[in-house]
């Protein structure tokens, strides 16, 4: 049994609430009290107190280009040529050092779930494992030992584009089928801390009839399944030249659109689309810093948000690992394409940000500071110099607009502290991600 007591908290709603003693017994909460004194004997969190957040789109592997790709000009596809670099470095030993850095990074920004969008499954020559799921196992492994959840988005990939065979490097993703994916998938155990989702990688990579098969054995167990979504304005041009139909039209004709379905970026939508998506409470996940970064375009949150969908947010490429960067882009970005202000409200985005990020990725019991939900507690300075300032009435808006992951400094996942005074409790991070990103990079 611990007890903590928050400065501030966010039990929903518009604003924060003062003195908070929230009771965690093994890894949930049992007891949430407002207008407390802090007693002797709880774990005083100052600052403001926020639910557990969720990543709900990462590829762990794209934190190594971090710093190397984003100078001098190109494209998403540009960029992927030197990604695929990097996937065809890597082996379930260096993948797992390097998840576990990069979870640890996650960690250290308040995030206490990761939908990991996992598609690097084979050896180079798409040769399977020994243990078909060694990599899996090492992103599970890797998420354990960083203190995080994770949902494991086994990701079917069988095409290097529409007809097109898998080049070299897409050899290691593909299981030449989907019901060879979907016997490797079944294989994969969940745990307290593990879900197993499923994700369709794209209309470039899955054929319409392995779309329904992979949807139907999403559906059979009850999984999350993720998609990505009209990333790219070719993506939709190449699936409309050779189906007659939209990406989104696409899946929704092969079973996958309904209220586990969470299509990521879905940037370029047509008007039926996003209808669709209303219609169906699916969530929609951006991810504005790779889609900025990648210059992708801005998605129609608000249009999306006015007709029922969802919003969840993922950090994908790892350009940056901060979730309030995330949430608050995408206010700002909408801000830039429309010339309105306010579009979003603070709480709708911090929904985003926590109980939308879990729901999209199997947790409906986290992202919230109730009684009987997971314990998560994710503590945010108050007195940093992009903070200090903030009241009972401003916290939320201060901390959604001016702090950043570094302003963490206490976090609690699953009823295990797991940051303490800004530092990760088992793991130094930034050591690791020097080593493990070395091990898997071209010399400079």
């Amino acid at each position: 049994m611990a007890t903590y007591w928050c400065e501030y908290a966010w039990l929903g709603g518009a604003s924060a609430t003062a003195d908070v003693l929230i009771d965690v017994d093994g890894d949930r909460i049992v007891g949430v009290t407002a207008g407390v004194a802090c007693p002797a004997g709880a774990v005083r969190l100052p600052g403001l107190t926020l639910p557990g957040l969720a990543n709900s789109h990462s590829h762990a592997f794209h934190r190594a280009l971090r710093g190397r790709t984003q100078a001098g000009t190109g494209s998403f596809w540009t960029w992927r040529e030197q990604m695929y670099s990097v996937a065809a470095r890597l082996t379930p030993d260096t993948y797992f050092q390097l998840a576990r850095a990069v979870y640890g990074e996650m960690a250290m920004a308040g995030i206490t779930c990761v939908g990991e969008f996992h598609y690097l499954h084979h050896a180079p020559g798409g040769v399977a494992y020994a243990e078909p799921n060694a990599m899996g196992a090492a992103m599970m492994a890797a998420a354990e030992e960083a203190g995080v959840r994770i949902t494991l988005l086994d990701t079917c990939y069988l095409h290097g584009g529409i007809g097109v065979a898998p080049n070299e490097v897409q050899t290691r993703f593909s299981d030449g089928s989907a019901p060879a994916w979907a016997e490797r998938v079944s294989a994969l155990a969940a745990s307290p801390t593990v879900r197993i989702g499923a994700a369709i990688h794209s209309v470039r990579a899955v054929d319409p009839a392995a779309m329904a098969e992979v949807a139907e054995w999403a559906r059979r167990n009850g999984a999350p399944l993720h998609a990505h979504v009209s990333e790219q304005p070719a993506e939709n041009e190449q699936c409309v030249g050779a189906y007659g139909r939209t990406p989104t039209a696409m899946l929704h004709e092969a079973g996958a659109l309904d209220e586990r379905f969470s299509a990521v970026h879905a940037t370029h939508l047509t008007t039926d689309d996003i209808a669709l998506y209303g219609d169906l409470r699916c969530t929609v996940c951006m991810c504005p810093t790779t889609e900025r970064d990648l210059a992708d375009g801005i998605g129609p949150a608000r249009r999306l948000h006015d007709v029922g969908a969802a919003l969840s947010l993922g950090s994908d490429s790892h350009a940056v690992i901060d979730l309030f960067e995330e949430a608050r882009a995408v206010e700002l970005d909408e801000r830039l394409n429309s010339n309105v202000r306010g579009n979003h409200a603070t709480s709708d985005l911090l929904a985003a940000a926590t109980s939308d990020g879990h729901r999209s990725l199997g947790w409906p019991d986290a992202g919230t500071l109730a009684v009987g939900g997971l314990a998560d507690l994710v503590s945010v300075r108050l007195d940093s110099v992009r903070t200090a300032g903030a009241s009972a009435t401003t916290a939320l808006e201060t901390v959604l607009y001016g702090a950043g992951a570094a302003d963490v400094h206490h976090v609690v996942a699953s009823g295990r502290v797991v940051v303490g005074d800004g530092a990760h409790t088992s793991l130094d991070v930034a050591a690791e991600l020097s080593r493990s990103i070395a091990a898997v990079v071209e010399p400079a």
